[in-house]
Parts: C-alpha cells; sequence; structure tokens
C-alpha cells in the first residue's frame, strides 16, 4: 500500500498526543509488529538469547507432542503450529540465521522422535501429506542455508548430517526423496548445490511437493 505525499505530510503534523494515540491503535491490530517493536525497542534479550529460548521451546515441543503420539496427522498438525512459531520468531527478530537452523533444529527433532511412526505406516494419505511436508521443509532448509555467508556453514554441518542420516534410513521418507531429487548427499557431506533454490523451484513447479500429487 502506498501513500500520497499529501497524506504523509498531514500524519506528520498531527500533534505527538494524537500520533500516539493512532500509533497504539494501529499496533493492537497488527500482535506482530508490536512484538517486533517491543523486542527491538525494550527487549533486554539479545538475538542469540531469544534463539536459544526458542531451541529450548522447540525441543520441549517436540518432544511432549512426540511422546503422546497419536497418529501422523496430528503429528503433522503439531509441526505446523510449531513453524508457525518459528515464523513469528522470525518476524520478531528478522533473524536469518535463526529461521535456518531453528526449522533445521525442528526436521532433525521430530524426526529423531519419530522416524518409526513414519518408516512404518503404511502408504496412505496422511502418510503422504506428512512426508511431503518433511521433504519440501528439507529443500527450503537448504536454501535458506545457502543463502547465508558461507562462514556460518559450519554451524550446520553436524545437524545436517544428522538430518540426512535419518532420512536415509527411513524408507517412506526416502522413497518421497528419490522421487523429488533430493539428495541426501547435499546433507551428509554438506555440499549444497550453488543453484538448490532453482532446484526447489522446478520440483514445485512439477507438483512434486504437493501431496496431491500422489
Amino acid at each position: 500500500m502506498t501513500f500520497s505525499k499529501a497524506f504523509k505530510e498531514a500524519i506528520s503534523c498531527l500533534p505527538d498526543k494524537e500520533k500516539d494515540k493512532l500509533l497504539f491503535r494501529l499496533l493492537k491490530k497488527d500482535p506482530i509488529l508490536a512484538k517486533r517493536l517491543e523486542f527491538e525497542l525494550v527487549s533486554a534479550q539479545s538475538v542469540e538469547e531469544k534463539r536459544e529460548e526458542m531451541e529450548e521451546h522447540i525441543k520441549t515441543r517436540v518432544r511432549e507432542f512426540s511422546e503422546g503420539f497419536y497418529s501422523l496427522g496430528y503429528l503433522n498438525m503439531d509441526i505446523r503450529f510449531l513453524s508457525g512459531d518459528i515464523t513469528e520468531y522470525v518476524k520478531i527478530t528478522k533473524d536469518k540465521f535463526g529461521e535456518a537452523s531453528l526449522n533445521l533444529l525442528l526436521l532433525k527433532e521430530v524426526l529423531k522422535y519419530n522416524s518409526a511412526h513414519i518408516s512404518n505406516a503404511r502408504w496412505t494419505s496422511k502418510l503422504i501429506k506428512i512426508a511431503v511436508a518433511l521433504i519440501a521443509r528439507t529443500f527450503k532448509i537448504l536454501t535458506l542455508i545457502e543463502k547465508l555467508d558461507e562462514d556460518y556453514f559450519i554451524e550446520f554441518e553436524d545437524d545436517l548430517q544428522e538430518t540426512g542420516q535419518l532420512i536415509g534410513q527411513n524408507p517412506n521418507l526416502m522413497r518421497l526423496a528419490m522421487h523429488c531429487g533430493l539428495d541426501m548427499n547435499w546433507l551428509i557431506h554438506g555440499h549444497i548445490p550453488e543453484n538448490i533454490s532453482e532446484i526447489y523451484k522446478h520440483v514445485r513447479a512439477q507438483g512434486y511437493l504437493s501431496a496431491r500429487y500422489y
């Protein structure tokens, strides 16, 4: 949305008290913006501290809903909710490194606790939905990491390797990964293609990352 020069000037000329009232009224309608401003202006936490807090939140929540596993459908729903928490965190902190590292942590923790549930499931719509979601998330994580400064890559090596091994040991996930052209060597050996974004776009364009395709 764009604003005319006259409108901007009129807003600027409003008394400070009136501008404050308008600002707080608008912030009530945009909780994410309010949280972002609160973090940037008054929070005593650093981005690193807030990221560590999110890491503990992810580990705790994944352990909780994995121990209470009911079905693949509910597991997929729990993952989406936790993914939403990461998205909110990124909007508040603008932490690009955290966007990659937290999504990778979520994927690794989910596989660590639930690989057996996924590998032992029959090839039904519920399995397909969560398998597609996990493979799509893997592609997304690789694209996020590739966009970061290469000096950061060492921070991801261990988690990438563990995640690649977990997927590689899971027949159902490997079946889909191979169909989508997702090479586990990219994760295990840390060789992310420079054109991973183009590969990801192509796979999506082909419909391979849509459960309806299968």
